[in-house]
C-alpha cells in the first residue's frame, strides 16, 4: 500500500532532500546537492522567493520506506501579475512504480484545483534561476550542480499519466580547442570603438558586488520575452548575491558597459563542481568544502551559466567582447571543455551566439504539462 505524507519540519524535510541519495546511489552520472543548501532553499525565513511563492512537500511511502517525493509550488507573481494559472511542481523523484508517480502528481493536481488553477507543469523550481526539466536524452553524461538528473523511466511515467511535452531544453558543449580567436578578436575591437563600449574584468569578488544589481536588472530585461519568465525581485538579488558570487571565480564573470557605465552585456561562467559534489556526497564538512575549493581553482571544465545582451544591442556583435575576455582567461587557465546550461530549444537567438564554436547537443530535457 502506498501512502502520501506531507512534510513540514526541518527534520522531515531532510528526509525529502536525502531520498535521491538512495535512489541514485552508485550512479556515476547523478550529482548530489549539498544537503544544507537544499534545506535553506526550502526555508521560508531564508529564501526570499517565498515573498511571492508558496510550496508544500510530499513523500510517498511503501512498506514504511520513502519511494517518491514532490514539491508542489505556487508562484503568486506568475498567477496574479501574468495571469498564468499554473500549478508548478519540482524536486520530483520516484521509483519505477507508476502508482507512486501517479499518487504524487495527483496530490499536486488537488492543490491546483483548490487554488482554481488551470494546468500543472514540471519539473520546475520556484523561479527562472532554479533547476528545470526532466532529462529525456543524454543519461550517460554527468549532471551539473544546476540541473536535475533522473532515471530513463521518468519520461515514460509522464506520458502514461497523460502529460504532454510543454517546453524542450537543449544542453550543448564544445571543446575549448573549437574556439577560434580570429572569429571575434577583430570584431571585438571594432565594436568597442563603434559603440564606445568597454569590458570589465575582475580578480577580486568584492569588486564585482557594485555591479551585481545592474546585472540582475539587465537579466530581467533580456529574458522578459521568454515564456513564463518571472523577474528577479530586489530582495532576491541580495540573496543570490550573498549565496553565489563568492562561489564563482571572479575571473569568470564578465561585464560590458557603455561610456556612461551602463551595463549592456554580462556573462557568468563557473567551474564544473560535478566531480567535487560527488566526492562531497551532500556534506560540506569535514571534507566536502576542500573538494569544492579544489574544483573552483583547478577544474578544466567550465559551465556557461548566464549570458545576456541588452535588447538595444542585439545583432550588434557585442558577444564578441565577452568571448575575447573569456578566451584570454580560459587559455591562461588551461580550460578544456565548455558546457552550456539548459536553453530553450526555440531560443534561436541564443543558438546563434554559439554556432561558430560547433557545439554538440549532448542532453535534452523538457517540462511536461497537464490541464487540471
Amino acid at each position: 500500500m502506498i501512502t502520501i505524507q506531507e512534510l513540514t519540519t526541518q527534520k522531515e524535510l531532510k528526509q525529502f532532500v536525502k531520498f535521491p541519495f538512495k535512489l541514485y546511489k552508485n550512479n556515476p552520472y547523478w550529482v548530489p546537492p549539498i544537503i544544507s543548501d537544499e534545506l535553506e532553499s526550502f526555508d521560508k525565513t531564508k529564501n526570499p522567493v517565498f515573498k511571492h511563492a508558496d510550496a508544500r512537500y510530499f513523500i510517498a511511502l511503501k512498506n514504511n520506506e520513502i519511494v517518491g517525493r514532490v514539491a508542489a509550488i505556487i508562484n503568486n507573481y506568475e498567477i496574479n501579475n501574468q495571469n498564468v494559472k499554473k500549478m508548478r511542481f519540482g524536486w520530483f523523484d520516484f521509483i519505477d512504480d507508476i502508482e507512486v508517480s501517479k499518487m504524487l502528481l495527483k496530490k499536486v493536481e488537488e492543490i491546483g484545483v483548490q487554488h482554481n488553477l488551470e494546468f500543472m507543469e514540471g519539473p520546475v523550481g520556484f523561479s527562472n534561476l532554479d533547476k528545470v526539466g526532466v532529462l529525456t536524452e543524454g543519461f550517460d553524461h554527468i549532471g551539473t550542480m544546476i540541473t536535475w538528473y533522473n532515471h530513463t523511466y521518468y519520461k515514460d511515467h509522464f506520458e502514461k499519466l497523460g502529460f504532454k511535452k510543454e517546453k524542450e531544453y537543449l544542453e550543448n558543449k564544445f571543446p575549448f580547442k573549437n574556439v577560434d580567436p580570429d572569429f571575434f578578436l577583430k570584431a571585438s575591437s571594432l565594436i568597442k570603438r563603434r559603440y564606445q563600449l568597454k569590458s570589465l574584468n575582475f580578480t577580486n569578488s568584492k569588486d564585482i558586488y557594485p555591479y551585481v544589481d545592474k546585472m540582475f536588472d539587465l537579466f530581467n530585461e533580456c529574458y522578459a520575452s521568454l515564456s513564463s519568465f518571472v523577474p528577479i525581485s530586489d530582495i532576491q538579488k541580495e540573496y543570490f548575491k550573498k549565496k553565489y558570487i563568492s562561489l564563482i571565480n571572479p575571473e569568470y564573470i564578465k561585464f560590458v558597459v557603455d561610456n556612461n557605465d551602463k551595463m549592456i552585456a554580462f556573462s557568468i561562467t563557473m567551474p564544473s563542481f560535478s566531480k567535487a559534489l560527488q566526492k562531497a556526497n551532500g556534506k560540506l564538512f569535514p571534507f566536502g568544502i576542500f573538494h569544492l575549493l579544489k574544483a573552483k581553482k583547478n577544474s578544466k571544465d567550465i559551465i556557461f551559466y548566464l549570458i545576456g545582451v541588452h535588447p538595444n544591442y542585439h545583432n550588434k556583435g557585442v558577444t564578441a567582447i565577452l568571448f575575447e575576455d573569456f578566451y584570454n582567461t580560459f587559455k591562461n587557465k588551461g580550460i578544456e571543455n565548455c558546457i552550456r546550461t539548459p536553453e530553450l530549444a526555440d531560443n534561436t537567438a541564443i543558438a546563434a551566439i554559439w554556432k561558430n564554436f560547433n557545439p554538440v547537443t549532448h542532453k535534452k530535457r523538457c517540462t511536461y504539462r497537464k490541464n487540471i
